[in-house]
């Protein structure tokens, strides 16, 4: 997978389109990765008096960002700043991520 935690990407597709921001989470079994503020979701929660511990829990509508699939999604290069591919180089026997582009590391050292 491509795409790592703490990247910034571009969704290229779906309503939030040409929009950016930083992946929270990547989760390579399903290919998807959550976005901070996008994709946003609404889930209504219903109010519960007693809980384990005691305390109510209050109902109402909670946003979340939904998860989004690898293939809508660019990785954003922090060199030139622009929506790139990834591409993969072997240094001292490890593979590195690099910008197509202008092939500006994508890994922090």
């Amino acid at each position: 997978m491509d795409i790592k935690k703490g990247d910034t990407v571009e969704i290229i597709s779906g309503p939030d389109r040409g929009k950016r921001g930083q992946v929270l989470r990547a989760m390579p079994k399903g290919e998807t990765v959550v976005v901070e503020g996008l994709n946003l979701r609404k889930k209504h929660s219903r109010q519960q008096k007693n809980t384990g511990a005691g305390r109510a829990i209050k109902g109402g509508t909670v946003e979340f960002p939904a998860p989004i699939h690898l293939s809508n999604v660019m990785v954003i290069c922090p060199k030139c700043s622009k929506p790139t591919r990834v591409k993969h180089l072997a240094d001292d026997g490890r593979s590195v991520r690099t910008c197509k582009l202008c092939d500006a590391s994508l890994d922090a050292k």
